[in-house]
């Protein structure tokens, strides 16, 4: 069961970024000669018309295949034959989709649970925070600019720049707004360095209209931790092997649905949806990364193309994005290798 939840999730992702893709293709006038999901051969394919639908064996991945992209074509109605902008609209309609989904699912999410803000539960004696005079019920408004909506940014935060020796903190007390620096010291205990704050894992429910206004926040951290991951990827502070790919990701929600699954259905429920709200985040982000044959990358020849005032030979865009897909596929491969053996 498990298992297959963990597929359908991760298949529900992927089908709403190509479905971004599709929806822009039709709007623009593009023709699209398939769409699928999965990867590898085909196991059903059905479809009247122009479009042949497509389900294959692995389902990782998916495709919305579109008449001209990858080859020249003398069809009026081919994705090379449209303007840089309509061009542009298809390509970022896939990310923008996953950041649409990842909105929708965290209004759910924060519908059934509320959130866990930034108000302190209490302040650990003899730290930073004691020191500065803050209270049990304040609240932190931002940290060094960054402002926090969640206690899980605050603790993101502290833990992405635990080589600053100094954090600016502004929060509220009674309404009024307060600026102080607090300077975190190493904890033998904790065995990492610490302000001197804690909270409690309390949700709040918010107004429908506070349920909007947060899901747009949420959107705002999934975003931040990816783009701070990725920077600690090419930092060298995370290495490949610590990255996780289509197995790794359905062992994680496999993890997850036995840790939940003892406290009931609800659990289970939006324990999945916050992994799935992460997922589609990162997803969109990642796709665009201005790398050769990810949307990104698709976006910046179509920049270049417009700071030059031509098309880039095709042959020479096609040659890019084909040996972009080829390391994209190696890393793949490593990825997927790495997950395995910590399976075992």
């Amino acid at each position: 069961m498990k298992i297959i939840l963990a597929i359908l999730i991760f298949s529900f992702i992927i089908i709403f970024h190509e479905l971004g893709h599709f929806l822009f293709a039709k709007k623009c006038g593009v023709k699209v000669n398939e769409f699928t999901l999965g990867l590898g051969p085909t196991l059903l394919s059905w479809g009247k018309g122009e479009t042949k639908y497509c389900l294959k064996l692995l389902p990782f991945g998916g495709s919305c295949v579109m008449e001209g992209e990858d080859d020249e074509s003398d069809s009026e109605r081919a994705f090379n034959k449209k303007s840089r902008f309509e061009r542009f609209q298809i390509i970022f309609a896939g990310p923008f989709f996953n950041f649409i989904l990842a909105y929708i699912l965290s209004v759910i999410y924060i519908s059934a649970i509320g959130i866990n803000d930034t108000t302190i539960s209490d302040v650990l004696p003899g730290l930073s925070a004691e020191q500065a005079g803050l209270q049990a019920g304040d609240e932190i408004i931002s940290i060094n600019g960054y402002n926090v909506h969640f206690y899980n940014e605050i603790s993101l935060y502290t833990f992405l720049h635990s080589d600053e020796e100094n954090f600016n903190v502004v929060y509220e007390r009674d309404g009024e707004k307060y600026s102080t620096v607090l300077t975190p010291e190493y904890s033998e205990e904790a065995g990492k360095k610490l302000l001197g704050i804690t909270k409690n894992t309390e949700y709040r429910k918010l107004s429908p209209l506070g349920v909007l206004e947060y899901s747009a926040y949420e959107i705002k951290y999934q975003i931040y931790t990816t783009i701070s991951s990725l920077r600690l990827l090419f930092t060298g502070v995370v290495s490949v092997n610590e990255m996780s790919g289509p197995v790794g990701v359905v062992t994680v929600i496999s993890d997850v649905y036995d840790q939940s699954v003892t406290s009931g259905a609800f659990y289970v429920f939006v324990n999945l949806l916050s992994i799935a709200i992460l997922l589609t985040a990162n997803l969109g982000v990642m796709n665009l990364l201005p790398f050769p044959a990810l949307d990104g990358g698709r976006i910046l020849l179509i920049i270049i193309e417009t700071i030059r005032g031509k098309k880039m030979n095709p042959d020479i865009e096609n040659g890019i994005n084909f040996v972009g897909f080829g390391l994209l596929m190696a890393l793949m491969v490593v990825v997927m290798y790495n997950d395995i053996l910590k399976l075992f």
